[in-house]
């Protein structure tokens, strides 16, 4: 089955999501919450990480991560093998308690992450849970915001930093920030090849990375693929009238950009067989 390929290196940024197998809770009560915060905890100093964001919900836990050592796997491995170990035995059960991988999209620091950084607080509200972020007792709201202790395996230096160099400012404009993004759609409808949100230029200087991965055929040919044109930018209207050209495009856009036949068949017009025949040779 295809699964996103996990992009790490020193610096690296993530929003990672993990949920209950079969939609189960995560959390039976707030001593399960807090035994996740405090393995969170041990898990950020082993292995270097800044959490810059969390929310813990009933089936399932957001987090923003920050990995200067380029460790996300290997840390996320701990945080809920370690946390579902201590699961099983409070509450005498056996068995998966997250459903498959940790689910991480890869976030362009200096343009993405405080808008993250707001998506992951407000989830109690956009759920429906809660009126207002604040009175959601299990996210990095109230630390953030200045409204609380921020538990230790939290650091809000950065994320305040980008308000004001003035904590008590910063703090007011942290709330505001979050107020503010209430009334905003979703930001993953940006979100590329399943696994990256940032600009152009930020997907530009991941494709060397992701180029040395094309073969591996578990990985979704929108990963790696990232940067292909589209179908429309392939096949531009000049291309189209010319049956030479069109034909040479269709062979470049299954074998080098890795569309399916059936797709470039359906865009430009003709039957199946036909493109089967030129990608094989045989046009």
């Amino acid at each position: 089955m295809a699964r996103p390929l996990r992009i790490e290196y020193p610096g690296a940024v993530y929003h990672v999501t993990s949920r209950g197998n079969e939609k189960k809770a995560v959390y039976k009560d707030d001593h399960d919450r807090e035994t996740f915060l405090t393995t969170l905890q041990h898990v950020t100093k082993r292995y270097n990480w800044f959490c810059h964001a969390y929310c813990l919900m009933d089936n399932h836990y957001h987090l923003l991560i920050e990995t200067p050592e380029g460790n996300l796997s290997i840390g996320m491995r701990q945080l809920n093998g370690v946390y579902t170990q201590l699961f099983n035995r409070r509450h005498k059960r056996t068995g998966h308690l997250f459903q498959g991988r940790y689910k991480a999209i890869l976030i362009q620091k200096d343009t993405h992450v405080l808008e993250v950084c707001r998506y992951v607080v407000l989830n109690p509200v956009r759920a429906g849970m809660v009126e207002r972020p604040y009175d959601w007792q299990w996210s990095s709201y109230h630390a953030t915001a200045g409204q609380g202790k921020a538990h230790p395996s939290l650091t809000v230096d950065w994320v305040l930093g980008q308000m004001s160099s003035k904590r008590r400012v910063a703090e007011k404009e942290y709330r505001q920030f979050v107020q503010e993004g209430m009334e905003k759609k979703s930001l993953w409808s940006e979100v590329k090849g399943q696994a990256i949100l940032g600009d152009n230029t930020f997907v530009d200087s991941l494709i060397e990375y992701l180029a040395r991965h094309k073969d591996v055929a578990e990985i979704p040919k929108t990963q790696r693929y990232i940067n292909r044109p589209t179908l429309d930018q392939i096949f531009q209207e000049d291309i189209l009238r010319d049956k030479r050209k069109r034909d040479k495009k269709i062979v470049e856009a299954v074998d080098t950009y890795g569309y399916r036949q059936s797709e470039v068949a359906r865009h430009v017009g003709m039957h199946y067989s036909t493109i089967s025949n030129l990608v094989r040779g045989k046009g």
